[in-house]
């Protein structure tokens, strides 16, 4: 096993840094929720958390002039090679 599990978790925060004008730039607080390595040792599964803005409306009949945001949680799960240190997916994490 070439990658130890600092090095899959920066290469998973790498891999989701590049995209996220992909998936929106408004991505804050960006943390390290999980952590594994598979049982037959050929990938690291990194769960990354962070928080979207959602915009709404109190009422729908009246507009706000300036909306706050909210922030939900979200999750992304990655699947790093653990030779090489390559992504191979990123998925939804449902919690």
């Amino acid at each position: 096993m070439k990658i130890d599990a600092r090095g899959a978790v920066m290469a998973a925060k790498k891999y989701f840094e590049e995209i996220q004008e992909l998936i929106g730039n408004t991505l804050q607080d960006i943390l390290l929720e999980e952590l594994e390595l598979s049982e037959d040792k050929k990938f690291w599964l990194i769960t990354l958390g962070f928080n979207r803005p959602v915009y709404r409306t109190k009422n729908p009949l009246i507009p706000e002039i300036m909306p706050s945001p909210e922030y939900k949680r979200e999750y992304k799960l990655f699947k790093i090679d653990s030779e090489t240190g390559e992504v191979q997916s990123m998925k939804i994490r449902e919690v």
